[in-house]
């Protein structure tokens, strides 16, 4: 992909010789899905063809020089290939399906600040004539003669106007029914990454991360200085820090981080939809090898001192027990996240019974952490030796928290593969979920007593002045199919809901998140009370080992 750091000089050269002028010819043609992905269209009612073989297949372009539409297919016939070798200077095309804009010369994306300020002007503008029309609205905000497109319009002001929404206006002034907390901007789509966008609005707005970041402990400066790396992401993330948390409300384009992250992750550095748990672990794990350098490591416990670490980091306890001798052999295994099943036994509700979390018909969160923690026992065929009756016996296998993070992301496994069938399929099963969760269930100490009859007896390395206590932050959300769909993110703000939708921000009511189809959910711990939180605490929100095999989805804009 071609950016600011490597320009594409056939773009350049385009931009000499025809300025703008193809940029705003292009404008009219941009179409929005209801899942806010941008596409080209002519006509609403004629199906895109190709100029020279009158297809539809394959991926379309657009030349910015002649209009002229042609194709390229995966394998077979490239009419825009063709056309660009037999029209001299014919290199820049505009993708049809997703609006990038792509050289053929260099066979590559090229990315362009002017070319996206002139999709998103067309596409922010036809959101507003879809949500405000009529008459009266359009002449409240100023509209009545119609919009002149052209680039030379005070874009970043348009922006403003509607990149954050849900007050009423008034000839361009938003007037707020109650004042958006700061932190609150829009982040532009740069073609399919509405995956990249719903994560950091989450990483944003994580308390111990945010609280990292904004007291300057990442020194840009002087990581620049001593350090040899050339794509460092966590000075990336520190700059859309002090972006969204500059006051300014104009939806911001977070170019420089994804073309950082594309190439700390070749093999995921494409404009294909791309899945947003995978992208948090990539992440997480860059920002750690980054940070841990510095930060170093504990040396009598081993454990990392990154703001990763620090923020997300649990232990998790796997107690596996012999069925012949009832010998339990204990591990600990390190976590940033816990990978949740769907509960599928809770399809029936029990007549004349109290209705508990599992027994509604209904997933609930609380039934897929029961079924975390539940024994399970292992197959004939996954016999392990133990070591007590030293040969290999059947076992049960418990898995509980032996230490909870300061963040705590659950991440529900929507997707998965079937080997036999050999297919994969998205769960759109409704998940409810709590805004305030308990997990003392769920910890190791509950678990081994419980396992007991709840006996009364010291437990080794019982943490109890900890809080189990969670309040939910963000939600990341998945609508759509399998093959294609859109990723939104939920953040909670001051007991506000605002739905965070690529360059968009609008408050919404709890019913509406607790309807979406989750899949990853952030609480942040609340401290006890009389419990003093760390520096890393600001914590308060008023201001996977399992093996089990399932696809990830990549759901795309």
């Amino acid at each position: 992909m071609s950016t600011a750091l490597n320009p594409c000089n056939h773009l350049l050269d385009y931009k000499k010789r025809y300025g703008l002028k193809g940029f705003n010819l292009i404008q009219k043609w941009v179409k929005t899905s209801p899942y806010g992905k941008t596409h080209m269209g002519k006509s609403k009612s004629e199906i895109p063809r190709c100029s020279f073989c009158c297809g539809y297949e394959g991926r379309l372009y657009i030349c910015l020089i002649c209009s002229s539409m042609s194709c390229s297919l995966p394998s077979g016939s490239n009419h825009a290939l063709l056309h660009m070798q037999t029209q001299i200077g014919h290199e820049i095309a505009v993708d049809v399906q997703r609006s990038e804009l792509y050289c053929f010369a260099c066979d590559d994306q090229v990315y362009d600040p002017d070319f996206d300020r002139a999709v998103m002007c067309q596409q922010i503008v036809g959101n507003l004539d879809g949500v405000r029309s009529g008459n009266n609205k359009r002449k409240r905000l100023g509209f009545e003669g119609g919009l002149n497109l052209n680039l030379n319009l005070d874009l970043k002001n348009l922006k403003r106007v509607v990149g954050v929404s849900g007050g009423e206006w008034d000839h361009g002034r938003r007037i707020s029914k109650s004042c958006f907390p700061v932190g609150l901007r829009g982040l532009n789509n740069l073609g399919n990454t509405c995956f990249m966008n719903s994560v950091l609005q989450a990483l944003l707005h994580a308390p111990p991360v945010r609280n990292y970041f904004l007291s300057g402990r990442h020194d840009r400066d002087l990581c620049r200085k001593t350090s040899s790396d050339r794509f460092c992401l966590s000075c990336d993330i520190d700059v859309i820090f002090s972006a969204v948390f500059s006051g300014d409300r104009a939806p911001y384009s977070p170019a420089q981080f994804l073309y950082s992250w594309w190439r700390l992750s070749e093999n995921l550095a494409c404009y294909e939809q791309q899945d947003a748990h995978e992208f948090f672990m990539s992440v997480l794990d860059r920002i750690h090898e980054k940070e841990g350098k510095s930060k170093g490591t504990n040396k009598d416990t081993g454990d990392c001192h990154c703001v990763v670490h620090r923020a997300f980091s649990g232990l998790l306890r796997s107690d596996v027990t012999c069925t012949t001798c009832g010998f339990t052999s204990t591990t600990y295994d390190p976590c940033v996240d816990i990978s949740l099943d769907f509960n599928t036994n809770v399809d029936h509700i029990a007549p004349n019974k109290p209705q508990k979390s599992t027994d509604l018909g209904i997933t609930t969160l609380a039934s897929c952490l029961d079924l975390f923690t539940r024994p399970e026992k292992l197959g004939s065929d996954q016999k392990l030796y133990c070591e007590n009756c030293r040969e290999r016996h059947e076992s049960v296998k418990q898995m509980s928290i032996k230490k909870l993070p300061l963040v705590l992301c659950l991440h529900v496994k929507r997707f998965e593969h079937s080997l036999v069938r050999k297919a994969s399929r998205k769960i759109d099963r409704h998940l409810q979920f709590p805004f305030s969760l308990d997990m003392t269930p769920y910890v190791s100490s509950s678990i081994v007593r419980k396992r007991f009859g709840n006996r009364i007896f010291a437990f080794d390395g019982d943490e109890s002045e900890l809080s189990t206590n969670f309040e939910v932050f963000a939600v990341i959300t998945h609508s759509g199919m399998l093959e294609s769909g859109h990723y939104m993110t939920y953040l909670r703000l001051n007991e506000q809901w605002y739905k965070c939708d690529d360059a968009w921000i609008t408050e919404v009511d709890d019913e509406v998140v607790r309807a979406s189809q989750i899949y990853l959910v952030f609480y942040v711990q609340k401290p006890n009370s009389g419990h003093k939180s760390g520096e890393d605490g600001g914590c308060h929100l008023r201001s996977s080992p399992s093996g089990d095999s399932f696809v990830s989805i990549a759901g795309c804009c």
